[in-house]
């Protein structure tokens, strides 16, 4: 894909003028700098805004809590006890998965543990799990601390896929060598699906193929691509995948994750997992102390453990409606253009002082650039700040710029690049 870009302010207030989802930025709440004027927020990486529709759907679950009680569970406007379903679908087309496939509950990390409950079953020949290198470092911690819980040394155990001397960017050859060298050994293949640090896009469906043929479980953590860039879980025959809400899906800090279990493995009710009461069919769901035994139900409902809690529950569902309404084609038609952009106007400054570690091609990256920072990192970090820009700081110099769809504008690119050329020099 490639357009036309000019440098000139004038054409960043035309590609806003042209842009058919500009209007969804009043959609929500845009942080304010102290002379009341709005902030270029580029941290939907971290924590996507609020939307503004989320205190109707809040302040109508605390209405009936207060005039119903616990009989909200049925009689309530949204009943609590059916709420998580509602999010089946729009869930399932934001991951590329069938309904029964999708399923919110916990966070991430937990999640991440309890899919490993049920398919990292390590052997002596078949132990070893696959990361890439700068993973999410909760996911590393995860799966270290799986290894120790399984009696293995993650020193041996865990294998890392580097990008090569010189480069930024992860290989897929190189991805796909690691896996066939090591095959048999090899129990997960566990990848971020965009990576946190430098916004690529790994090729999921290729590496699922090379995990397969090699008899390997493959999962995905989603938190930087989930609500980020077209994801097609149930075709690419995932087995599984974790991800966050309060990134690009904009549910608020510490909203509740979701979780995929593909079909071929969501009605095996045999699978070993951790039970809880919610998990449990709902036909005996309500037994209680007359039905001891766990029964799963069928799909990735089975692996809920805990009631829902629903105040966490409305603003996913305020933000998962702005998604369904949109859909991702849209969304992501933009973000390649926001990125496209945004690395059209880095390439015009000349400096040394920073360079871009996310992939040019925009399949291969989300709504992300990196910048590694070579000459005081933060004070540029600093000065972006000064100037109403806010960005992510990775220690100990990365730079990472999240332009958003939703809420982000073309202008807000230009901005951004016009502070980074003021302070390009080295001393």
């Amino acid at each position: 894909m490639s357009y036309d870009f000019r440098p000139d302010e004038a054409y960043a207030w035309q590609l806003d003028a042209d842009d058919p989802l500009a209007g969804y930025r009043e959609q929500f709440h845009i942080p304010q700098r102290p002379d009341g004027s709005e902030i270029v927020y580029f941290l939907g990486n971290s924590l996507g805004l609020q939307p503004k529709r989320v205190r109707a759907l809040m302040d109508q679950e605390l209405s009936d809590w207060a005039g119903l009680g616990v009989d909200a569970y049925f009689e309530g406007t949204r009943p609590w006890y059916s709420y998580q379903e509602r999010f089946r679908e729009i869930g399932a087309r934001l991951v590329g998965a069938k309904p029964n496939e999708v399923v919110t509950m916990n966070s991430l990390t937990v999640n991440l543990h309890l899919m490993m409950v049920t398919f990292y079953r390590p052997t002596k020949a078949r132990h070893k799990i696959l990361m890439e290198d700068a993973a999410f470092p909760s996911d590393t911690y995860a799966v270290k601390t799986q290894l120790g819980y399984h009696g293995y040394d993650p020193a041996e155990a865990l294998l890392i896929v580097k990008p090569r001397p010189g480069e930024h960017i992860i290989r897929t050859e190189d991805i796909e060598q690691q896996i066939t060298h090591n095959g048999e050994q090899i129990a997960l293949v566990l990848l971020g699906g965009v990576n946190f640090l430098t916004g690529q896009v790994f090729d999921m469906p290729r590496i699922a193929v090379a995990a397969r043929r090699q008899g390997c479980v493959v999962g995905y953590d989603l938190a930087h691509a989930a609500g980020n860039v077209p994801l097609q879980l149930h075709d690419w025959k995932v087995d599984f995948a974790v991800w966050c809400n309060y990134k690009y899906l904009n549910s608020g800090p510490g909203a509740l994750a979701g979780c995929f279990i593909h079909e071929m493995h969501g009605h095996n009710l045999d699978l070993p997992r951790f039970g809880g009461w919610w998990g449990n069919d709902p036909d005996t769901r309500f037994m209680m102390h007359l039905q001891p035994q766990f029964i799963p139900q069928g799909g990735a409902d089975g692996w809920q453990i805990s009631s829902p809690p629903i105040l966490a529950m409305a603003p996913i569902a305020a933000s998962y409606e702005l998604f369904d309404e949109v859909g991702m084609p849209a969304l992501r038609r933009k973000s390649e253009l926001l990125t496209g952009y945004m690395q059209y106007l880095i390439d015009r400054i000349p400096s040394r002082r920073f360079e871009v570690i996310t992939p040019r091609e925009p399949a291969w990256r989300g709504c992300q650039i990196s910048l590694l920072v070579h000459d005081r990192p933060e004070e540029l970090l600093a000065a972006l700040k000064a100037d109403g820009v806010v960005c992510d700081f990775r220690q100990p110099n990365v730079i990472r710029a999240a332009p958003v769809p939703f809420y982000n504008t073309f202008h807000d690119v230009w901005i951004f690049t016009q502070v980074l050329a003021r302070h390009q020099r080295t001393r």
